[in-house]
């Protein structure tokens, strides 16, 4: 249901509290105190009145019809109280403290919540819960919670699973002056979860950054849509307990259980941390503006031990020291095993730490720099954080940007602070938390590139048999058997092109066995493993997860998170392995997974990995009967092939239509760049010279749930073109989409445009949306025209003159494309 009538949960006109004993009086006084500006009706059969407030015996006797009911009653009346509050038209409930088996799992808590779900659904009544801390909503004044502090308004959005971490979180937040937008307790989610929350915090234009506590997500295919879309636009930093905890994740005990939810915060562009402080220094940092290019920090301190303590946090959160260039330590006059780190004494005054800083910013081989200063009885560290500041302040007067300068000022007090605060300089209380911290920066940005890659091209001659493979399988299956021969595997891996070890050919000397597989994760569907291989993999746990599908760049992301990474450059006069061929088959198996449901555990242990490319002896196959066609499985929609159809257009041209892959960005700049500027002007409502990379990225990186492009593509020149592309972006309900339209200048007349809508109409009446509308400018009048004449109604929008509505309605539109 997504984001439908929450805004009565967070924004609602008028609240009922069905509740009684310590707990209701608790939400009495929270509700009562918060400042809601609307009427708090509560529902008690045996008061009169709680506080200066008139109560109600019933639901029934109510005066109006509440917007937001906040119930704390016995489990086995909350059905029944769901029932009476949507037949008086509530839109929203937060079901509160409530004994344990409304959120158990087990029978009776499954029973529970279904009750509560059928007798909300005929009303589409939300419920917040069962068995939450409850909401507050401080900008509108809600607080509807059991929280012993109210946080001020603020612009930090906290949804959590645990009551107990909400209220963590809420005691140090205020200790620290921090405000909130949501403070939101899901409890048992039996409706409202993450996805549904990530949805709404998305559209909210007070919320500048979402923190998450996720112990288990109920859906994974809407959570990791609609936290790509938050992450797109916002810091997202979510925290999780489980990390670290060894085996049982897998099959064979390869990665652990964590390792899957740590796959997919990465790949949804979340920046995961673990403990409550450490979630609180994240959002600071990110919230700070400072970019950084790389993981390569250079430290410049007063004392050595410190620089030490800051380069170990740095080494045990992924990092590295920067490796300034010779001329940058002979202008330091430093030297000695670690380079990057960079010991002025205890007695350096504050000139000589500007003068240093000076050269460090200017040197390319780090990535930022971190000034450390201890105290001294010596040199005035007030003074040198002056000095430092003074340095940023006028390097981003000079350049037009903040330079990449963290600080950690030990026992300097308040004023080091404020010059730092002044100069737009994050600073940190320890060496280590300002590396850590550094680090936060460096890992925000490598996920929040991974969503805007631009992976190359498979190669063409990559084209799988998946029928013989099915083929094989459906020959075990029908003997009765769940694993394939050797023989049938090693079959099965010919079918995707996976190089093959001869049989009783010997292996090669110098390749790097690893290990490479597919698994079934209970909440995020198939997912691909990678490691160090051999006879030892399980013990060595150096496994590492991802959600397919995968390209060659998250292919290669997967490969630098396992520590074989490091082996397979290249050691004592080994070769490197060939890095790319191993990608490959990564992709290729997450290909494999994508056409083969019947595959249900895959292992290739050993993949031989040489500097001529890879071989497989063989694999351990796991088969069952295929799912039926159509069965959501990956928690990331794959590509949508059955969309592919050819097409001819009014000149006899030969035209590919298609959905949008990663890879067309350069193509897709090419057909922007080869319109005119009035129809470029006329499609983005503003005129636009040039096409970047992260605008172009954004047209091409789309999950293929709630957006689905389809672009137009020829032969022109010895090589595939992009002539046009139609989207839809669908709102989190699934009912409504925005389209958007554009062909190449030179093409227009040839029916392209006109083929294109009616193929993307067809598209979305199939996935079950209901009306598809634009925005069209008033002197469009060609797009105007075909709107009209595929039955698009036109509407004026208010206060925009220049700007007609169209919208469809799909329930009842026959098929409009020649391929329906």
């Amino acid at each position: 249901m997504s984001v439908r009538n929450l805004d009565a949960l967070f924004r609602p006109a008028s609240i009922a509290l069905i509740a009684d004993g310590p707990i209701g009086a608790v939400l009495a006084r929270n509700l009562f105190a918060g400042g809601f500006d609307g009427p708090v009706m509560p529902v008690t059969p045996g008061a009169r009145s709680i506080g200066s407030a008139l109560a109600y015996p019933s639901v029934a006797s109510l005066p109006m019809a509440p917007d937001l009911a906040v119930i704390a009653a016995p489990p086995d009346a909350l059905p029944g109280l769901i029932a009476e509050l949507g037949g008086r038209g509530t839109r929203a409930a937060a079901i509160v403290g409530t004994d344990r088996p409304a959120a158990a799992e087990g029978p009776d808590g499954r029973r529970l919540r279904q009750a509560m779900l059928d007798a909300a659904r005929p009303h589409l009544l939300r419920i917040l819960g069962p068995d939450g801390f409850g909401l507050m909503a401080p900008h509108h004044g809600v607080n509807a919670s059991l929280g012993h502090v109210a946080p001020q308004a603020g612009d930090l959005a906290f949804v959590s699973q645990s009551g107990a971490v909400a209220a963590a979180v809420l005691d140090r937040a205020t200790r620290r002056g921090i405000g909130f937008s949501h403070v939101v307790s899901l409890g048992g989610m039996a409706d409202v979860d993450f996805g549904d929350m990530l949805d709404w915090l998305a559209a909210d234009g007070r919320t500048r950054a979402v923190l998450l506590h996720v112990e288990t997500v109920s859906h994974a295919r809407k959570f990791l849509s609609a936290a790509r879309a938050v992450a797109r636009t916002r810091p997202v930093v979510v925290i999780r307990p489980g990390h670290g905890a060894p085996g049982a994740g897998d099959a064979d005990g390869l990665i652990g259980p964590d390792a899957v939810y740590d796959a997919a915060f990465r790949r949804a562009g979340m920046l995961r941390v673990f403990d409550l402080a450490e979630l609180f220094d994240a959002v600071e940092t990110l919230a700070s503006g400072l970019k950084v290019g790389g993981e390569r920090l250079a430290i410049l301190t007063n004392g050595a031990g410190l620089g030490l303590l800051a380069a170990e946090a740095l080494a045990d959160s992924g990092g590295s020291l920067a490796v300034p260039a010779p001329a940058t330590l002979a202008r330091l006059g430093a030297a000695g095993a670690d380079p990057g780190l960079i010991d002025l004494g205890d007695a350096a005054p504050a000139d000589r730490f500007a003068r240093a800083l000076e050269a460090l910013l200017a040197d390319p081989g780090r990535d930022a720099v971190l000034v450390v200063n201890g105290p001294s009885a010596i040199a005035d560290p007030v003074e040198a954080a002056r000095a430092v500041a003074g340095v940023v302040t006028a390097a981003a007067k000079r350049d037009g940007r903040r330079p990449q300068v963290l600080a950690s000022w030990l026992g300097a007090g308040a004023e080091a602070g404020a010059l730092f605060a002044e100069a737009h300089i994050p600073a940190y209380d320890t060496p280590g938390q300002a590396a850590r911290a550094f680090m936060h920066l460096a890992r925000h940005r490598r996920n929040q590139g991974l969503l805007m890659q631009t992976p190359p091209a498979l190669p063409e001659d990559f084209q799988p048999d998946a029928d013989s493979a099915r083929a094989v399988i459906a020959a075990a299956l029908a003997e009765g058997r769940a694993e394939l021969t050797l023989a049938e595997a090693r079959s099965v891996l010919d079918a995707y092109r996976i190089p093959l070890l001869p049989e009783g050919a010997a292996a090669p000397p110098e390749a790097h066995p690893l290990v490479l597989g597919i698994d079934e994760d209970p909440v995020f569907g198939p997912i691909l493993l990678f490691g160090q291989g051999g006879a030892a993999a399980e013990l060595l746990h150096d496994g590492v997860a991802a959600l397919p599908p995968l390209n060659a760049v998250l292919a290669r992301d997967l490969m630098m998170r396992a520590r074989v990474w490091r082996l397979l450059q290249g050691y004592r006069g080994r070769p490197a392995a060939d890095l790319d061929a191993v990608a490959l088959t990564l992709v290729k198996l997450s290909q494999l997974a994508a056409d083969l449901s019947e595959v249900a555990c895959l292992r290739i242990n050993p993949l031989l990995a040489g500097a001529s490319g890879v071989l497989a002896p063989g694999a351990a196959i796991r088969v069952q009967p295929p799912l039926p066609p159509g069965t959501p499985r990956f928690a990331i929609r794959p590509y949508p092939q059955r969309l592919v159809q050819h097409l001819a257009l009014r000149d006899g041209r030969e035209v590919t239509l298609r959905p949008v892959r990663p890879e067309d960005e350069p193509a897709i700049r090419e057909m922007l760049q080869r319109s005119s500027p009035e129809d470029v002007r006329l499609r983005f409502f503003s005129a636009m010279r040039s096409f970047s990379h992260e605008f172009a990225a954004r047209l091409t990186q789309i999950d293929y749930d709630r957006e689905m492009a389809l672009v137009a593509e020829a032969e022109e020149d010895g090589r595939r073109a992009i002539l046009g592309a139609v989207r839809i972006i669908a709102d989190p309900d699934g009912e409504t989409a925005e389209y958007g339209i554009m062909v190449r200048s030179d093409l227009k007349g040839q029916g392209l445009g006109h083929r294109l809508m009616t193929e993307i109409i067809d598209y979305a009446r199939g996935r079950g949306l209901k009306r598809i509308f634009g925005e069209v400018l008033r002197e469009n009048v060609t797009m105007l025209r075909m709107a009209g004449e595929l039955g698009f109604a036109r509407a004026d929008v208010p206060d925009e003159p220049g700007i007609i509505h169209v919208t469809i309605s799909l329930d009842d539109l026959p098929a409009l494309s020649q391929h329906s």
